[in-house]
């Protein structure tokens, strides 16, 4: 977003299909320094007119312990050389969460990646499908790059929808949940799910920058979402291991599900992620119910009329 005139700066490209890394590095500081006051982190403020919101350079620089010209050239994109005591100082100053010391350092100091093609698709282990496919009464499923939905269960699928029946592209988070009335109105707290959804595409593009196929989905989604295009340009990163989704089910109706992820050990790029109720409430009588109708719960997760056995 762009401080002086508030508006909202479409995401920007390197020639070679990507997301612009300088760029990336350039607003996420800036964001993040827009944020903090002078009174937040033990400045006095003089009440001197501000141009814009949050610390200035020079009192960003000041916390950090480099000089304003130093910080002013990694605000400017440009990061090489840069140390990691010094990357540490000013995430210290920023006051920044640990995913976003981790993703300031992503884009500060970029990894080398192996040349992959371009066209490369994330597979699932057969071992794990089978695994999935054996676990009863629990939603689950693997999520990949991109928030790529890469292989489900039965239950999830009664819960979520029919991907299966959704063009292999179209099997992705981000485009369900901005894109797809029906999984708008099935999260209850919609604007939290959208809210990590766009987060988590941020750690990916600060992993992977050179991504073309995020770069488009990036940019499909500013075109097509305006409430999409004004979460990017937050620059909001985290990370959610755990927590709790209310959902509202067309057939079964509210649900209060926890949830759990845990990352491959063999491939830090997949996620298995688990949906369960507290045994003995309506929630978990509810998921006994999807269990118990099948094909039914799947084509009613997906928006189809559906009318429960007798």
């Amino acid at each position: 977003m762009d401080e002086r005139t508030g508006t909202v700066r479409e995401p920007a490209a390197d020639p070679a299909g990507g997301l612009d890394r300088r760029t990336e590095l350039s607003e996420f500081l800036r964001t993040r320094r827009a944020r903090l006051k002078p009174e937040d982190v033990g400045l006095p403020d003089f009440g001197r007119h501000r141009r814009v919101p949050g610390l200035r350079r020079e009192e960003l620089a000041q916390l950090a312990g480099v000089s304003v010209a130093y910080y002013t050239r990694l605000e400017q994109g440009n990061g090489r050389n840069v140390s990691a005591e010094v990357l540490d100082s000013i995430a210290r100053a920023l006051r920044l969460t640990d995913a976003e010391h981790a993703h300031l350092v992503h884009l500060a100091k970029p990894k080398q990646h192996k040349k992959k093609p371009a066209a490369r698709t994330q597979q699932v282990r057969v071992a794990l499908q089978q695994l999935l496919d054996s676990v009863d009464g629990v939603p689950a499923y693997v999520v990949g790059r991109r928030s790529d939905i890469l292989a489900w269960n039965r239950m999830a699928a009664a819960l979520f929808g029919d991907w299966a029946g959704l063009p292999a592209q179209e099997r992705n988070w981000a485009r369900l949940v901005f894109l797809d009335p029906s999984h708008r109105e099935l999260f209850v707290d919609w604007d939290q799910k959208a809210s990590d959804i766009v987060a988590f595409l941020r750690m990916d593009a600060g992993c992977h920058p050179d991504d073309p196929r995020l770069s488009s989905l990036v940019g499909e989604l500013s075109v097509k979402s305006e409430e999409f295009r004004r979460l990017w340009a937050t620059h909001d990163v985290k990370e959610k291991s755990f927590g709790v989704k209310r959902l509202r089910h067309p057939l079964v109706g509210d649900l209060t599900l926890s949830f759990e992820t845990f990352r491959l050990i063999d491939d830090g790029e997949q996620s298995l992620i688990t949906y369960h109720a507290e045994p003995g409430s309506p929630s978990a009588e509810a998921l006994r119910l999807l269990a118990s109708w099948g094909a039914d719960a799947t084509r009613a997760g997906s928006g189809a009329s559906a009318t429960p056995p007798a």
